[in-house]
């Protein structure tokens, strides 16, 4: 549903995911955002037209961390980041599978003690264990994701809090994500093509299967196996575009088969197998680990998508226009990505319920309501009083359209094509629940 309203002083805006919602669908209420300048939509920039060396390495895509908005609430550091490049490696060092021993012979025992030897154990029961080892491939790269800190891992992940401010947030909470979550292979070769695979191996270069994980033999005589949390993968229809749609989440196997997902999370019992769906991953594709859902996006996606330097200059655009609050009649402006957290005096405030953009003041701050609601002096609409904050994470982006829209009750702004996908994304959360999210700070999107 889509309500229009104007602001005499030209700067309005939309909030996304508040009030009534039908068929899951949030209401939209959309708000004009006029300037007087050049056009935003003529600020386009590409990462070709940015400085790249004309010899950079091969880029297969990258994974990007739901919840942050450009980075971590510390900054990124090492291999725990919001944002992680794959980027074809020197030399290969990915695997594929090889012999496969039954029961504890030698050959399993020297496998799985053999460091050299890559291997997944699937424990049937005390007395029996299938080994399979796995062998070099020269024509893939082999990238592992998941919360340890171990050097097997390329990518450390912890889970998101919603809103988080520092990392101690994220390290107070009991953490559902595997050690060794998921690993990701990719084509060395065009058009690196790029799978995933539920489970990473340790440091022994094994993964291991316990009696309680679900584990099968399938048809052709081959073992496979869920993790307890599983690895969840949704593909969007029509690519991660402005014509995007949400797909079907799906569980991935050990072996990077598809399965429809399970009654909960961590339950025994396998879902049907999808046999017309892969695991190759895809731009726009979410993965999700039970604590944290990650966004894939492909080399080729990227060149499409606003850059950090595009954003800046719509940032520059907005407070260009110099919009005023019509009650302070002080001139509001973002302030800049590098304070993208901190409160500005001239920051920009949105009375969810309405739209209408103010300057921070007290006007409509009455006691009874314990500060959590205000009136707008505009309309008298009673609601939510928040700041806005510009979203940053470029990867984010379905489009390079101006930042007209916002999420509540986040307050995060980006453009309307962009609010309207993510609003109809059911994202997981906890072990059998989905919700649509904000991206940039992973809260609960109102009326969902």
């Amino acid at each position: 549903m889509y309500r229009k309203s104007k602001w005499k002083c030209g700067y309005n805006l939309a909030v996304l995911g508040h009030g009534n919602n039908e068929k899951s669908v949030p209401q939209l209420l959309i708000r004009d955002l006029k300037f007087e300048k050049k056009s935003l939509a003529k600020l386009m920039f590409s990462p070709d037209q940015e400085n790249h060396p004309s010899k950079a390495p091969v880029k297969y895509g990258e994974l990007i961390v739901l919840g942050y908005n450009g980075s971590l609430p510390n900054g990124d550091r090492g291999r725990r980041k919001s944002r992680f490049a794959l980027f074809k490696r020197p030399k290969a060092n990915g695997v594929k599978p090889s012999t496969v021993h039954i029961a504890c012979t030698p050959q399993a025992a020297k496998a799985i003690s053999n460091k050299d030897q890559h291997s997944i154990s699937y424990t049937l029961s005390r007395a029996q264990t299938v080994v399979v080892e796995y062998t070099h491939d020269s024509n893939t790269d082999m990238f592992q994701i998941g919360r340890s800190t171990e050097s097997p891992i390329d990518f450390v992940v912890t889970d998101t809090v919603p809103g988080s401010q520092s990392n101690s947030d994220t390290q107070s909470v009991q953490s559902t994500i595997s050690r060794f979550a998921c690993r990701i292979i990719c084509e060395r070769n065009p058009p690196f093509t790029a799978r995933i695979y539920a489970a990473g191996f340790d440091s022994s270069k094994n993964i291991f299967l316990g009696e309680k994980a679900a584990k099968w033999k399938t048809s052709d005589g081959q073992m496979d196996g869920l993790t307890t949390n599983g690895v969840l993968v949704m593909h969007p229809r029509n690519g991660f575009t402005e014509d995007s749609k949400p797909g079907v989440w799906r569980e991935i196997s050990v072996c990077g088969n598809v399965f429809s997902l399970r009654e909960t999370r961590s339950a025994q019992q396998r879902g049907k197998m999808v046999e017309n769906e892969t695991n190759q991953l895809q731009d726009g594709s979410l993965i999700d680990l039970c604590g944290a859902t990650l966004l894939w996006r492909t080399a080729e996606g990227l060149s499409r998508t606003p850059t950090v330097k595009h954003l800046e200059a719509l940032r520059q655009e907005i407070n260009a226009a110099r919009p005023q609050c019509p009650v302070g009649f002080n001139t509001l402006a973002f302030p800049s990505m590098k304070r993208k957290d901190v409160v500005d005096e001239k920051q920009p405030w949105v009375y969810l319920n309405c739209g209408h953009v103010h300057g921070y003041h007290n006007w409509g701050n009455k006691e009874e309501r314990d500060g959590k609601d205000r009136e707008c002096p505009m309309c008298r609409s009673v609601g939510p009083y928040v700041p806005l904050w510009l979203g940053c994470e470029a990867g984010f982006y379905v489009d390079a359209g101006p930042p007209t829209h916002a999420f509540s009750p986040c307050g995060h702004v980006c453009s309307e094509k962009t609010t309207a996908y993510w609003s109809q994304i059911p994202l997981p959360h906890g072990t059998h629940t989905f919700h649509a999210a904000c991206p940039f700070c992973a809260h609960q999107l109102a009326g969902m």
